[in-house]
């Protein structure tokens, strides 16, 4: 049998939504269970979500650094951003958060891997990109607000980053999920390997 994740949706017999914020909101659905029960479930509503494992010449990812309020930490991460428009092409999305976060840009992008951050409780989709062949963007670095006012940035080399995984001390779920896809990538059938910057994303689909 093949390990693959499929596609199977439960039927709702009611929704609500209870609170609805700037980016996210909170939905209840009533299901009704595949025996004939019926039980409800809470979830975050999330548009999807872009996020960059930038690897330079000499084998470092950059990664800033911001404060997450929800655990109350500052916590090292990788380039990412929210899906803001419907429909957005992430591959654009990414390019945009690189440069924003990071002032730079990259030639050779790839995906690394497509992950659901919390699926008992959002339905948050975010496609990592790999980007390669980095080098400094053109015009006036941007300026972040709120908790990317203070944002540090480095550059780490990727098996620091894995290291400090394993070892319990970074825990950001896109940084842990790339840099680990990352090295597998490199330690089994090469980074050419990996699927198009383009390819289909079933949970964000996406004009080309």
């Amino acid at each position: 049998m093949r390990i693959q994740d499929t596609p199977e949706e439960w039927r709702v017999t009611a929704t609500a939504t209870p609170f609805t914020g700037n980016k996210t909101s909170v939905r209840t659905d009533e299901v009704v269970m595949p025996d004939g029960s019926r039980t409800s479930r809470d979830y975050q509503v999330h548009p999807g979500s872009v996020a960059i494992v930038a690897l330079d010449e000499e084998g470092r990812v950059i990664v800033v650094r911001q404060y997450r309020h929800p655990v109350r930490q500052r916590l090292w991460e990788i380039p990412a951003g929210l899906l803001d428009i419907p429909g957005e092409n992430p591959l654009h999305a990414a390019q945009r958060e690189l440069y924003e976060e990071a002032h730079v840009k990259a030639e050779d992008w790839r995906v690394l891997t497509d992950v659901y951050t919390s699926p008992g409780g959002s339905d948050e989709a975010v496609r990592i990109f790999l980007a390669r062949g980095i080098s400094e963007a053109e015009g006036e670095r941007y300026e972040g607000d709120h908790e990317e006012a203070d944002m540090e940035r480095a550059r780490v080399p990727l098996d620091e980053l894995i290291a400090g995984i394993l070892a319990g001390e970074l825990h950001n779920t896109c940084l842990a999920a790339g840099v680990l896809a990352a090295h597998a990538a490199r330690s089994g059938a090469g980074f050419e390997s990996l699927r198009p910057a383009d390819a289909p994303w079933p949970a964000r689909p996406f004009e080309a």
